[in-house]
């Protein structure tokens, strides 16, 4: 065989490709082939060996943990994305829970490689994104063979024991460099369980401090007077129109005031969003298999049922979303995930930028500036195949919100039309709802969250049960509803029903629950514990939006301040008060952008106020080398 990738026939997904060694089966990861009857749901593609989660069919990363859990009796942890791997420290013994070291050498290591080693490609070009694993079988001096999923789907030729090999060589100084086939990508090098940590990496402990945000100010010359949006530009228009003026900030005392956050905290928080949103998919898929739980969320039963086939519907994935952290020497914590009708996407991927621009802010870089590209490639993958309606109320916010996206989706070549409210929607003669134009609402991307509307789609729902069911002359007779539109099964939405799991704050405490001390969440219960006590605590409704309705609370359980609000009337859950870093007299929260569940670029808001609301300010934000700090 060649060193060089030899694409074969794909095989049916789920097809054994050929069996690695102690026996291990590789299998066939061609999704378009996916059988829907055998793999109704999300649920059917999580794979367990002996009731222990190996991953979902059939990834690379799922390959790699079943090989070590079968072979070595250990597994690796859940991770983020398979270049992760690269980082890992330990693997833990599933039968006593002991855990073992685990090493890392880089591609050109004087530690060669050995069988049962995972060989890992960075992220980027084939392996975008996510990375790659593979699990190796034979060392040669010339050659390496390994096993591995998700790359070819091809059956291998009868004798063969390996999905593929590349050429290597073994450099003067002893060094063992192995060639990727891919010219776009690269290997890391491969990871090793073994006690000698002799010519691996050495991760060095990051100081703490560089985590610290600083405050800073451009030369004041006169630039907060002159225009600096082109208002030919529908979203910057709409923006100048809801900001009064060409400004990021709504303060005339911080018209020239950045924040600088460092690359070391940028990773993390990149990091943390990736992790934590593969965390949130795991948490949604336990809640949507226990009724119990999602009895908690307060979601009107007459939804389970489409809440289930949203989340089981593979084409439902996300667009966008936000999450919201404290970022200092104490740590990186999450609040919460915006994962439903996230906002600030504009501030974030131009008006940052252009406001350093235009000030003469050079330092550093803009850490949105990819923002808008990532969100033009998930449109392109979305599977939309005619017409986006984006939906969007009358709120100025929203306006400029739905030209920037509208701006996304049209630069990924999908027509798009902008709805305000609900007027101007009709019937057409087959029972579609069509806009003013008489074109057929079959995509919809929204600017509000689910949540807003569930008040409304209670009432309907209600009103329907007890009317009985419309006949569709009467439905025809009246105007469209939010629910005929957003709730019809030919209708696909963004973000989809199923986001209502992640966005509710009653999802943390079962995050915590699942991932307990994790580093980056905050003890959440729903019962107020004396731990939670001890320590102070943040009172939340599980839903809202806004920063609405929150309380904190000190470690004598007294009133330190709340935000009012129309979410008092919701259930609650308790999440352990970690509070912002205060700079300069303003608490400075961090907010990172995903897009199809990978992150995508980063802002802050800042607010007097230990509560970040809707009326916080953002100020651009800049990443500086940590020895710039």
């Amino acid at each position: 065989m060649k060193a060089e990738h030899q694409p074969r026939s794909p095989a049916r997904f789920g097809t054994v490709l050929g069996v690695g060694p102690g026996g291990v089966p590789v299998y066939s990861s061609d999704y378009a082939t996916a059988d829907r009857k055998e793999l109704p749901n999300r649920q059917a593609y999580r794979h367990y060996v002996d009731g222990v989660f190996m991953g979902h069919k059939w990834q690379c990363v799922e390959l790699a943990r079943r090989w070590m859990f079968l072979n070595k009796g250990y597994i690796f942890d859940d991770i983020a994305m398979a270049y992760d791997i690269f980082q890992l420290r330990h693997v833990r013994v599933v039968k006593d829970g002991t855990l073992l070291p685990l090493h890392s050498f880089r591609n050109g290591s004087k530690r060669h490689p050995e069988p049962g080693a995972l060989l890992v490609w960075n992220e980027g070009g084939t392996f975008d994104v996510t990375g790659h694993v593979a699990v190796v079988t034979e060392v040669f001096a010339e050659r390496i063979r390994f096993i591995e999923q998700n790359v070819d789907h091809a059956v291998w030729p009868e004798g063969q024991y390996f999905s593929r090999e590349l050429h290597t060589q073994i450099a003067d100084d002893g060094g063992y460099w192995i060639a990727c086939s891919y010219h776009d990508t690269e290997i890391l090098g491969w990871v090793i369980q073994t006690d000698d940590d002799s010519h691996s990496e050495r991760i060095a402990d990051v100081d703490p401090r560089v985590f610290n945000l600083q405050s800073r100010e451009v030369a004041h010359n006169g630039q907060a007077g002159d225009t600096w949006l082109n208002v030919a530009n529908p979203e910057e228009a709409a923006y100048v129109a809801m900001m009064g003026g060409c400004r990021l900030s709504g303060n005339d005392a911080d018209a020239y005031r950045y924040f600088r956050i460092s690359e070391s905290a940028l990773k993390e928080i990149k990091r943390a969003t990736n992790e934590l949103h593969n965390m949130f998919m795991h948490a949604t898929n336990h809640v949507l298999q226990d009724d119990a739980l999602l009895r908690k969320f307060n979601l009107p039963e007459e939804l389970w049922p489409r809440i289930h086939e949203s989340w089981d519907n593979r084409r439902n994935q996300m667009i966008t979303g936000r999450m919201d952290f404290s970022v200092s020497e104490r740590g990186v914590k999450l609040y919460e995930y915006n994962a439903d009708s996230a906002s600030c996407h504009l501030e974030c991927g131009k008006i940052q930028s252009m406001w350093a621009d235009h000030f003469g802010c050079d330092d550093g870089d803009c850490p949105g500036d990819a923002l808008f590209d990532d969100m033009v490639s998930a449109w392109k993958k979305s599977g939309v195949n005619d017409v986006l309606h984006i939906m969007q109320d009358s709120d100025p916010e929203e306006s400029y919100h739905a030209q920037y996206m509208k701006s996304a989706v049209e630069k990924a070549g999908i027509p798009c039309k902008i709805i305000t409210g609900l007027t101007g929607l009709g019937w057409d003669d087959r029972g579609w709802v069509v806009d003013a134009d008489g074109v057929r609402i079959k995509w919809v991307w929204k600017t509000w969250a689910w949540e807003t509307a569930l008040d409304e789609l209670r009432a309907e729902i209600a009103d329907d049960n007890e009317k009985g069911r419309l006949t569709r002359a009467e439905r025809m007779a009246v105007p469209p509803r939010l629910v005929d539109v957003l709730l019809r099964r030919e209708v696909m939405v963004f973000e989809p029903l199923w986001t209502l799991i992640p966005s509710n704050k009653a999802v943390l405490p079962i995050l915590w629950s699942m991932y307990p001390n994790n580093r980056y969440l905050l003890n959440s219960q729903y019962e107020l514990t004396a731990d939670l006590i001890a320590g102070g605590y943040v009172q939340k409704p599980i839903v809202g939006r806004c920063g609405h309705n929150i309380a904190i609370f000190d470690r004598n359980n007294d009133l330190v301040t709340e935000t009012a609000g129309g979410f008092d009337n919701r259930d609650q859950i308790y999440q352990a008060f970690f509070p912002l870093p205060k700079i300069d007299g303003r608490n400075v929260q961090v907010g990172t952008f995903s897009v199809a569940g990978t992150y995508a670029g980063a802002s802050v808001r800042v607010d007097p106020s230990p509560i970040i609301t809707t009326d916080s300010d953002i100020l651009a934000l800049r990443v500086v080398k940590d020895r710039d700090l």
